[in-house]
């Protein structure tokens, strides 16, 4: 009978051990996966008058490297994009390639446009809220207007995104074309259309985004 429970106990024991074992594999195997970073903008992140592999997005996979980070980025960005049309994409986007961190560069057409002020908030936290159930980490990167748009509407739209952040508690680059577009010299690193940013311009956009992320990265 003694015989019996001892050999019972050590089985179990020995059941334990090599369940645990597994479950931290496991885990381990979880961890080791790579990030996969979709990225969902306009023409200022889908190289738009640039060589392809010049933009700030194929730079921001060279830094992954040189970090080493490893992460996968996923470009989905279309010139042109409004923040109704990112958020119609979302979710097929989400699907498709399960991101553990999403970057949201929109916003900029819709003002170009004359849309409502506040469709654009809406369309932004929604897009977050639905990235955020899925699973990923948000990085909002906030656009400025011109002053030829006007003092009050130029403050309430860059407001809009640290708003959105708070509300969603997701992370924010206040204003992308910083160090480009607050330049003295600002033409010469803009194109001749004056809106999108040159070849030259790319790796200061990518530093304006870089800290934020790596933050979500860790």
């Amino acid at each position: 009978m003694g015989s019996g429970i001892s050999e019972r106990l050590r089985l179990q024991r020995r059941d334990f051990i090599a369940a645990v074992a597994a479950t931290g594999f496991a885990g381990i195997s979880r961890a080791a996966q790579p990030a996969t970073i979709v990225v969902v903008g306009d023409s200022l992140s889908a190289e738009y008058g640039l060589r392809r592999g010049s933009g700030w997005v194929p730079l921001l996979e060279k830094k992954l490297r040189d970090e080493k980070i490893d992460a996968r980025v996923v470009n989905a960005s279309i010139s042109g994009d409004t923040t109704s049309g990112g958020r119609s994409r979302l979710p097929a986007l989400l699907a498709q390639h399960k991101p553990t961190h999403v970057i949201l560069e929109l916003g900029g057409n819709d003002a170009l446009r004359g849309l409502p002020l506040a469709m654009t908030q809406d369309n932004l936290s929604q897009m977050t809220q639905a990235a955020q159930k899925a699973g990923a980490r948000v990085l909002l990167v906030g656009i400025q207007m011109p002053p030829n748009y006007g003092a009050d509407y130029g403050a309430k739209f860059t407001a809009m995104y640290e708003d959105v952040a708070r509300r969603c508690k997701a992370a924010v680059v206040p204003f992308f074309l910083k160090g480009v577009a607050d330049r003295p010299d600002a033409d010469r690193l803009f194109q001749a259309d004056r809106i999108h940013p040159t070849e030259q311009a790319q790796p200061q956009l990518l530093a304006n985004v870089w800290p934020e992320l790596k933050k979500l990265l860790k």
